[in-house]
This record gives C-alpha cells, structure tokens and sequence, in this order.
C-alpha cells in the first residue's frame, strides 16, 4: 500500500512539474531569442547611423573601420552595401563571392524599402538583421549585422538544466513527504494486518495512536472485536479440553460396568453388551481426539527432531496385523537419513490418523503406501496413498475441518482424525493437504514437515 501511495504522489508530482516547466521553459527560449534579436537590430541602426553620417559628410574611408569595430564588438560578420547594391565594406570572408552581401534577399528588401529584416540569412547558427542606412522612400544603403546564436542557444541551455535541477530538488522532497504521508496513512492498516495474522493465538498488538483518524478508529474497533474473537475461541478450547478430561473418568467406569454385567446377560443380550461397549470405545476415541486437538491448538509446542524411517516402521509394525486381517497390504518407501521438526508426539499420531482412514477406505487385495520424500521448498513431504473410492475436490477441501465426514462413510469414525493431523502438522511448522492419489483412483494424504535441525535430538528416540 505504501509503494502504491508513493508511486501515485509522485507521479502526480512529475506531471504537475512538467505542465509548469515545459511552457516556462518554451516561453524563456522564445523570449531569449526575440529580446537577441531585439539588441541586434538596435545595434545595426546605430552602426546605419554613424555609416551614414560618414556617407553624407563624405567621409566614406570611415565605413569599412566603423563596420571592423562594430564586427568585433558583436563577435560577429558586418555588411555595408551601397544604394545600388554595391558592397562598401564587409567583414565576411567570402564578401567578394558571386551572390555576395548585395545581392542577398534581406539587403534587397532594405534597399526596396523595408525598415529592416531579422532572420537567418546569413546561414545557421546564426542570426542576421539587415537595416537601412537613411531610412526614407530611396535608402542610402543597407547594414546588414550576422552574429552567431550560440551565446543565446547556451543561456536558453543553462536555463533548461536549471528547470531539470528545480524538478528534480521538487521531486525529492515531494518523495521525502510522500513517503511520510504513505506512512502515516498506512500505519494502521499495517497494524490491522498483524492483529489479524495473531488473531488465532498471538497476543494482540496495541491500536495505532498515528494514522487519519477513520482508520485509526476503525483499528481500534477491530482490535475490540478481535479480543472478544480471541476470548471466545479460548473458552472454546477450554470447554473442549474440560469436557474432555471430565469425560474420561465417567467413560471408564462405564465401560467397567458393562464388562462386570457380561457373566449376566443372556445369549440373546450379548449382541446388544457388545454393541454397547463398541459404542462406549467410540466415545473413548472422541475424548481422546478432542483432548488432543485441544491440546494441539493451544499455543505454540516445542519442537524436536525425529528420524522419518523409524516412525514410519515402528506405526507400519503396529497396524499390519489389522491390515493383514483385511487383505490390505502395507508398504514403506523413503530415504533412509530423512529427519523433520514435529512438536513431541504429533509424527506417530499423524501416523495413526492417516493409516486408520486409509485402511477404512482401503479394498482387499491393494496397498497402502506411506512414502516420503524432500518437498519443492526445502521440507519433507509424508504421504499415505490408498487405493480407495477417493474424494471430490470439494470433499477433499472439508475433509480436514473437524467432525466433516464423507458420505457414506463406514461407522466409527469421529471426524476429528484428518483435523487433529493438519492441527499437529501446523502446530509444527509445516501443513497437511489431500491430493487425488497417483493412478487416478484413491487419496493421497500429503503432510509436510520442516527438515529437522542437526542438533536437538528426539528424547527417547534415536534419529
């Protein structure tokens, strides 16, 4: 935001700049020439004046030492031409040319009649004013002045560069107060930014003191909202992680009574005994689960370093017999020096999550495949593949919000287990995504993990 205010002051700036320089400058160019312009003509008329006092009190030798002084005074060329055009003296080095001074169009048009012509008749670069001498219906003759134009061409330079150098002085200090208005501006917005990334469990900055005052007010409302946000979201973890843990205990003896009655019930009741105690497993398994995500999203967890390869093993030796009672085979692919940073626990839990719903969606006679491998960023991707019915995009895109389940899916299930992998997986550093698998058919759980530090090694495990 900032860059984008500064970008636009400036260049409203620079076109102000330009829409007042340019026209300046043109109108000092073509002043500087007209008043250049003026100064010859007045200096041709004196000299026509002293030419032709010496003409009239026949002092014509005088002619060609006033046209010599004159041209080296002006730094220029001097003609002096009779009234048949004949020449009388010139300084011009090419004055006894064919087509010389006489008969060049400026002096025939002084000779005709004409009070005087200013141009460039004596070549470029230069400026030339030809005037009469005894001015009157037949002229005595004509002086024709030619000075080069580079003295007013450098002036009207040194005045351009002077314009450039006032731009450029404005330029930098309409940056230095834009930057401090881009600033001031967007200070707010850029403490609205970090309360909202510290929103789910950060504490929350202070409201912005500078800034307009709209947006420092509606800072300060929405840092109100955002502490009441994060209350609400604490109290909920709370609730959660309370009820969970008060649960435990009434579960258990629950479950202890179930088991004491079953000496006591009928062939014809143990079908219901056993339904009963299945259900007060699942109830069990949901305690846990909210314990755990519980747990998991409240704050920010150490980290450790696990090797990959032997989480894997040590998960793929505990559910093989489970998926050799289904027909399913189970199958672990990877380097063998693979270490990634988890908080304490979360590898072998996300392990438990993934092979419990690929072995739920898994057909008899396939593979599951937990792979891994380094990621495009510099992590380590854990994938675990089936060969399943799969999901949706759009199933594949709420599959990992908590309690979502898929329809038709197999009783038993709690809905928090790809929820508490993606909480353990960020609680970490790293993130959790469902990609179709590879093939076409079944799903592909991909959870990445940063690469494990070479120092600070699991407790309790060897890396």
């Amino acid at each position: 935001m900032t860059r984008r205010l500064l970008v636009t002051y400036l260049t409203f700036a620079l076109l102000i700049l330009v829409a007042l320089e340019v026209p300046l400058g043109w109108v000092y160019h073509r002043g500087a020439q007209r008043q250049a312009a003026d100064a010859l003509e007045h200096d041709a008329e004196v000299l026509a004046a002293f030419v032709d006092t010496a003409l009239t009190t026949g002092r014509g030798e005088q002619v060609h030492l006033l046209a010599r002084e004159a041209a080296q005074r002006l730094g220029g060329q001097v003609d002096v031409v009779g009234a048949g055009g004949r020449l009388l003296s010139s300084t011009h080095p090419e004055r006894h040319a064919p087509g010389g001074p006489g008969a060049a169009p400026d002096v025939r048009a002084v000779l005709a009649g004409r009070d005087r012509v200013t141009g460039r008749a004596a070549g470029p670069g230069t400026i030339s004013v030809a005037v009469p001498v005894h001015p009157g219906v037949a002229a005595r003759g004509a002086v024709r002045v030619s000075v080069p134009t580079a003295p007013t061409t450098a002036r009207v330079r040194r005045f351009w560069l002077l314009l450039a150098a006032a731009g450029i002085a404005v330029l930098l200090a309409a940056a230095l107060v834009a930057v401090a208005l881009a600033r001031w501006i967007s200070r707010p917005v850029r403490e609205l930014e970090r309360a909202t990334a510290r929103l789910p469990g950060g504490p929350l900055p202070p409201p912005p003191t500078t800034g307009p005052p709209e947006l420092r007010r509606l800072a300060a409302a929405f840092h109100a909202t955002a502490g009441r946000v994060q209350g609400l979201l604490e109290a909920q973890r709370a609730f959660a992680g309370h009820a969970s843990h008060q649960l435990k205990t009434p579960l258990a003896a629950l479950r202890l009574r179930l088991e004491n009655l079953e000496p006591d019930v009928t062939a014809g009741g143990a079908a219901g005994l056993r339904a009963a105690l299945a259900e007060t497993d699942r109830l069990a398994g949901l305690v846990e689960s909210l314990l755990a995500l519980a747990r998991a999203e409240r704050g920010t967890l150490p980290r450790e370093r696990v090797g990959l390869p032997g989480a894997v093993a040590g998960r793929v030796e505990v559910w093989a017999p489970l998926a050799a009672g289904r027909g399913v085979g189970l199958v672990a692919d990877g380097p063998a020096d693979a270490h990634v940073a988890a908080v304490p626990g979360a590898v072998d839990q996300i392990l438990d999550n993934l092979l419990a719903n690929a072995l739920r969606a898994a057909p008899a006679g396939s593979a599951v495949t937990v792979s891994w491998r380094p990621g495009p960023a510099g992590d380590v991707e854990l994938h675990v593949a089936d060969r399943g019915p799969g999901l949706t995009d759009e199933q594949r895109e709420r599959a990992l919000d908590p309690f979502w389940r898929a329809p038709g899916a197999a009783p038993g299930g709690t809905g928090l287990g790809l929820a508490l992998v993606r909480t353990l997986a960020e609680a970490g550093g790293g993130g959790a995504a469902l990609r179709p698998a590879p093939g076409g058919s079944g799903l592909d759980a991909v959870v990445t993990f940063p690469a494990g530090p070479a120092a600070a090694l699991s407790p309790g495990r060897p890396a």
